[in-house]
């Protein structure tokens, strides 16, 4: 392959199609890692809570809050330093950091040694997309820009079929302490791996041309805050998120609470128990609906994008203004196989924003900011959708179910907050009419 990978104009040339392709996969499968260690806590959340004798709002705060504080604040920096140094090095200190607080998740003897835990993951997150996808948008053509960056994001399903699977079959037969502990191991090697193998695209653009200036961080959001499209995409990511977080925080409890002896029954047929049927079957049906959605998005938006780049917004507007009745259908039936049945074209519709949400930031901002522009998104989406998502529906879960139940209490919680996947569709709408003015390239 070859050696010489220089950023100038903001796309990295004289590397392979392979090299290009291993990059893509190689940050995928990082990506894969930040959220099975994120997303293994939600199925695991129903022996934790019982284990520790937690409440719903603090499986909510465990699950979301505590962890996107941490994630979000800490984000900014890091892209900002991400916009100068080495994005390689980054990602590979921030997954070894997170994976070894995961490693630790399973010694915490109480609500605050896991909350502390959690915050150690969250703090490793935090340097892992903005430095990636800064570097896909230098290693990746324009016009395959969404694609790209969609192909990167199969990571959030992935990560997710590998958490609610591994995490619930080690549940039944090891325990969830050590299902902490398997989870976040082999992030340690691929660490390794990144470090050893990937270019940064800068050490062949300084040789080449003398470098240029960086931003100030003052300058870089003063340029944000003249991009309306920028704004309306984040904090429409945000509500297609807290309705995405918060449901995923809160299936495994959903469904043990709702179909527990259904659960129990399939569970004895074949042979892994309640909790190890269903975290094998939210993993197949999560990882194979926001899989095919994450792809379809990135493919049918940069399509549209070819002829108008407003597609990168329309694409998403459609598919939240799906999403927000076909999650609400999830808590509706009284049959365990159609409840999970319908998750599949819910967690479709969340996939299908990914790629173009992404797409549509990079596209509206210099070479020098897009870190920070991703740094800055991840925050508004995270702090709105993982942050208050989870805990928003705990604390709803337990006012409701002083009235209606534990089991009625959540499946009614989880149900009215889908609505804010509306609130998303609209902003999308908006981005739409605005993105072309602030289109950078």
């Amino acid at each position: 392959m070859h050696q010489r990978v220089a950023a100038a104009g903001g796309i990295a040339r004289d590397v392979t199609p392979g090299y290009r392709r291993y990059v893509l996969i190689v940050l995928m499968l990082a990506y894969a890692f930040n959220m099975l260690d994120r997303q293994i806590v939600t199925i695991l959340a129903e022996p934790i809570k019982h284990d520790l004798k937690l409440a719903d709002w603090q499986v909510g705060a465990v699950t979301g809050l505590a962890f996107a504080l941490f994630y979000t604040v800490l984000g900014i920096p890091v892209a900002r330093l991400a916009d100068r140094a080495n994005r390689v090095a980054i990602i590979a200190g921030s997954l070894a950091i997170w994976s070894g607080f995961t490693i630790a998740c399973g010694f915490a003897r109480g609500f605050p040694e896991l909350l502390l835990m959690r915050m150690g993951v969250a703090t490793g997150e935090a340097g892992c997309t903005p430095p990636a996808h800064s570097l896909i948008t230098e290693y990746a053509p324009k016009e395959k820009r969404a694609s790209a960056l969609a192909f990167y994001s199969l990571g959030i399903p992935l990560g997710s079929l590998l958490g609610l699977t591994m995490g619930g079959l080690l549940a039944d037969s090891l325990g969830w302490r050590t299902a902490f502990v398997l989870a976040g191991a082999p992030g340690l090697l691929l660490a390794a791996v990144i470090a050893l193998t990937l270019k940064e695209p800068r050490r062949g653009a300084a040789k080449a041309s003398a470098p240029t200036p960086s931003l100030s961080l003052r300058d870089a959001m003063a340029e944000l805050r003249a991009k309306r499209s920028f704004w309306l995409v984040a904090v429409a990511g945000g509500f297609s998120s807290f309705v995405f977080y918060g449901h995923s925080a809160f299936y495994g409890s959903f469904f043990l609470r709702t179909h527990g002896e259904a659960l129990g029954r399939l569970g004895e047929q074949s042979g892994l128990g309640p909790i190890g049927f269903l975290g094998v079957a939210l993993g197949l049906l999560v990882g194979a609906g926001s899989g095919a959605g994450t792809y379809l998005g990135g493919v049918l938006a940069d399509r549209a994008a070819r002829r108008d780049i407003s597609g990168y917004a329309r694409l998403p507007a459609l598919a939240t203004l799906f999403g927000a009745p076909a999650f609400a259908l999830v808590m509706a039936p009284a049959s365990l196989e159609l409840s999970l049945a319908l998750v599949l074209p819910a967690v479709l519709a969340n996939g299908l924003t990914f790629g173009p949400a992404f797409a549509a930031v990079q596209s509206v901002v210099r070479p020098e900011v897009r870190a920070t522009a991703a740094a800055v998104l991840l925050f508004l989406v995270n702090i709105i959708g993982l942050g208050l998502g989870p805990l928003t529906i705990g604390v709803l879960s337990d006012l409701l179910a002083q009235h209606l139940g534990a089991e009625a209490g959540l499946r009614w919680s989880m149900a009215l907050m889908a609505s804010m996947m509306l609130v998303a569709a609209c902003l999308f709408g908006l981005a739409a009419r605005t993105i072309r003015q602030d289109e950078v390239g």
